[in-house]
C-alpha cells in the first residue's frame, strides 16, 4: 500500500491517492475524494502493462468529471423516472437533473464528491462516509462502506457495505470507463464482449425503462455469443437511436443473489481479458456514447466511445416499477453486495 497526497478541495480537506499492489504487476489507484478509480494497471499476456480505465491525473479535474469517469456512485446509481419514488406512502424528491428526471443521485453533492475516510490493509482499502437523513433527497441516516481489494489472482473486488435508521433505497455502482487495449488507445468499437443476459430493459425517451422485459434474440443487443461492440452500435434501431448506442440494462441469466460471472470483455488481440462478477441483478452495458473531448491522463485526448462501462446494479427506476427487483435496504437488512473486475 502505497499513498501520495493528491491535492486540496474547494474547501481545503486534504486528499490522497492509495496505490494498491500485487506480485503480478496489477496496480490499483484509488482516491478517497468520491471513491474513485484513477488508474488499474494491468499486465497482457507477455506482462506489458496498461493503464486499463479512464480518468484524471489531477484532482482538480475530478471536481468537474462530468462522464464520473472511475466513480462510485450513490446512493443511487442510474435513473428515477420524474426524479422520485414512494416508500410506505411517503413520497420521496430527488434532484431534477436529466431532462425531467434524476441520474446518479446528484451531480455535485453525490458521494463522488465527498472526501471519504480511510482504513488501510495490506492488499485492500475501506473507504466510509455518511449521509444524513434526507440529504439528496434520500432518507434514513446512512453509513456507506466501500472496500477495494486486490487480488494475487488480478482481481479487483468491489464490496458495497451500507446501513440505515430508515427503509430507504441504495443501488450503487462503480462507474469506471474499460479500454483493455489502454486509456489513450482509441475507440473500443474492436473490444469482443459477451453478457450472460438473454433480456434487457427497453427504454423511453429520457432512458427510463418501459417496465418490459425483452428478449435480446435477433436484435443489436444479443451478446449471448462474443461480438464486437461496434458490430451493430451505428445500426438504424430505435433503442440505439434513443440513447447514442448502447446505454441499457441487461437482466443477468439465472440471477440468485450470489456472485456469478456476468459478462466477459476482451481486445481484438485477446492479450487482455476481463470477466466480470457480481451478485446484483442486472448490468448496464454503456459503450461510452457522450464521453467529452477533452483531455484524460498521460495528456490522451478522450472522446466518445474510447471506454466502455459494466455497471453493476438493480434495473433503472427499480423503485417505480414493483415488477423489478426492489432496490429497498431496512435497518433489518444492510446494503451488501459485491462486483470484481478479474482479468486474464
Amino acid at each position: 500500500m502505497d499513498k501520495k497526497f493528491f491535492g486540496k478541495t474547494k474547501s481545503g480537506e486534504d486528499v490522497y491517492l492509495y496505490t494498491l499492489k500485487n506480485g503480478n504487476g496489477m496496480e490499483a489507484h484509488i482516491t478517497n475524494y468520491g471513491a474513485i478509480l484513477v488508474k488499474l494497471l494491468v499486465p497482457d499476456k507477455n506482462g506489458n502493462l496498461a493503464d486499463v480505465v479512464l480518468g484524471y491525473d489531477k484532482l482538480e479535474d475530478y471536481f468537474v468529471n462530468s462522464s464520473f469517469f472511475g466513480a462510485t456512485v450513490g446512493p443511487n446509481a442510474n435513473r428515477i423516472k420524474d426524479a422520485k419514488f414512494e416508500i410506505d406512502g411517503t413520497t420521496y424528491k430527488l434532484a431534477v437533473n436529466d431532462g425531467l428526471n434524476n441520474l446518479h443521485s446528484d451531480f455535485e453533492a453525490g458521494v463522488h464528491k465527498k472526501v471519504w475516510s480511510v482504513t488501510e490493509d495490506n492488499n485492500s482499502i475501506i473507504l466510509e462516509t455518511f449521509l444524513k437523513d434526507g440529504e439528496l433527497g434520500f432518507p434514513g441516516n446512512k453509513k456507506i462502506t466501500v472496500t477495494y481489494t486486490l487480488t494475487s489472482e488480478n482481481a479487483i473486488e468491489i464490496h458495497y457495505y451500507a446501513t440505515t435508521d430508515k427503509r430507504t433505497l441504495f443501488n450503487m455502482t462503480n462507474h469506471s470507463y474499460f479500454n483493455l487495449d489502454g486509456h489513450s488507445s482509441g475507440d473500443i468499437h474492436s473490444h469482443i464482449l459477451t453478457i450472460i443476459g438473454s433480456n434487457y430493459t427497453p427504454v423511453v425517451a429520457g432512458a427510463i425503462p418501459t417496465g418490459e422485459i425483452l428478449t435480446v434474440v435477433g436484435t443489436p443487443f444479443d451478446f449471448t455469443i462474443p461480438k464486437r461492440v461496434g458490430q451493430a452500435i451505428n445500426e438504424q434501431d430505435e433503442q440505439l437511436l434513443l440513447v447514442g448506442g448502447y446505454d441499457h440494462n441487461w437482466v443477468v441469466d439465472g440471477w440468485d443473489g450470489e456472485v456469478q460471472k456476468i459478462a466477459t470483455v476482451e481486445n481484438a488481440e485477446a492479450s487482455r481479458i476481463m470477466d466480470v462478477y457480481t451478485d446484483l441483478p442486472g448490468v448496464q452495458f454503456y459503450a461510452g456514447n457522450f464521453i467529452g473531448k477533452g483531455p484524460g491522463k498521460d495528456n490522451a485526448q478522450y472522446g466518445p466511445r474510447m471506454g466502455l462501462c459494466l455497471e453493476t446494479q438493480y434495473y433503472p427506476n427499480a423503485a417505480n416499477e414493483s415488477d423489478f427487483p426492489q432496490p429497498f435496504t431496512s435497518p433489518e437488512k444492510p446494503y451488501d453486495t459485491t462486483t470484481v473486475y478479474k482479468f486474464r
